[in-house]
């Protein structure tokens, strides 16, 4: 049986796109006051990665966190780019308002993983590293070199992910990925503990997970986390889907008649889809981002909003919600 690292006091964490400037140049100043936010409400989970903002988004969390007594809380970040300065001019685009001057290369194998560790404890000033996710190893990512790099981190960072787990230098580890198919790649070859389930579990989306990515991980003893619960935005009224500016066909409607149907209950579309994400017995954890600390004070006050029975009950008559999907009792 596994240890599972998250516990009940992680079920609301935050991450940390948006702090990486995602959709919006976040200052130093207002990072900190987010990730202060975080802390005082009692949040104890905090997640990031080197990607994003191009290493800016895990120095602020370091930045935030290294003073603060390493066993109050459970820091995870990812590996799977190496990243290098560069001029200026030189820096890719991407989805990042205000990077660090930072190029990247792709890389699974078990020396990139093991250097990408030592980058990232050296970044955020931290003593060690809780949980590792492999990260966008998907085709949305990689494109078709995905099989090359399932490959790599098959004989790579697979290896000795759990190598260093069973060493203690970490706690746990898993995929960090957009799509169903890799997590299920990594559980058929290797030992994951926990994955990060960014884009495929949602109160707007969620059926292919239920009837594929449940089960399986269920099956192997996995864990999940959920990295977009709110689907970037999408579920607090933002015109943005899972991390682009196209909006799937019908969700517009759909997203209103859940909406109503909160209303009705005095109760909000963001409080409902916290609770949702959390009632799959798959999910130890969600962790929305924020991009100003109302939004985080906001989370808190979902999680510890009552949900009456007969809301759920009218979700699934309306066909709104999966009638397989789990829904809290």
């Amino acid at each position: 049986m596994k240890s599972h690292i998250l516990t009940e006091k992680h079920q609301l964490g935050i991450g940390g796109v948006a702090i990486g400037t995602a959709f919006e140049n976040i200052t130093d100043e207002q990072a900190h006051e987010i990730l202060q936010a975080a802390w005082d409400i009692g949040i104890r989970y905090y997640d990031t990665s080197p990607w994003y903002g191009l290493t800016k988004s895990e120095r602020r969390f370091g930045n935030f966190l290294k003073d603060k007594d390493r066993d109050d809380f459970i820091f995870s970040t990812k590996v799977g780019r190496l990243f290098h300065q560069v001029p200026e001019s030189d820096v890719p685009p991407t989805m990042w308002k205000k990077p660090l001057d930072y190029d990247f290369l792709h890389d699974y194998t078990a020396d990139a993983v093991q250097k990408s560790i030592e980058d990232s404890l050296q970044r955020t000033g931290l003593s060690h590293i809780d949980i590792v996710y492999v990260h966008d190893l998907s085709e949305d990512q990689v494109g078709d070199r995905y099989p090359y790099f399932l490959k790599q981190a098959r004989n790579g960072a697979f290896k000795i992910l759990s190598e260093l787990r069973d060493q203690g230098v970490i706690k746990a580890w898993g995929m960090g990925v957009n799509k169903i198919e890799p997590i299920l790649d990594c559980i058929e070859s290797a030992d994951p503990d926990i994955c990060l389930s960014a884009t495929q579990y949602s109160i707007l989306e969620h059926e292919d997970a239920v009837d594929r990515l449940l089960p399986t991980v269920k099956n192997a003893g996995v864990k999940l986390v959920s990295g977009a619960g709110y689907n970037s935005g999408y579920i607090a009224g933002r015109e943005r889907y899972n991390y682009k500016d196209v909006i799937p066909k019908g969700m517009y409607e759909k997203r209103k008649k859940m909406s109503s149907l909160a209303e009705k209950y005095n109760i909000s579309l963001i409080d409902a889809a916290l609770h949702f994400v959390l009632a799959a017995d798959e999910f130890a954890s969600i962790i929305p981002g924020a991009s100003q600390p109302e939004q985080v004070k906001d989370n808190m006050n979902a999680l510890q909003t009552n949900i009456p029975a007969e809301f759920w009950k009218e979700l699934k008559n309306e066909g709104l919600i999966y009638e397989k999907a789990q829904v809290p009792e």
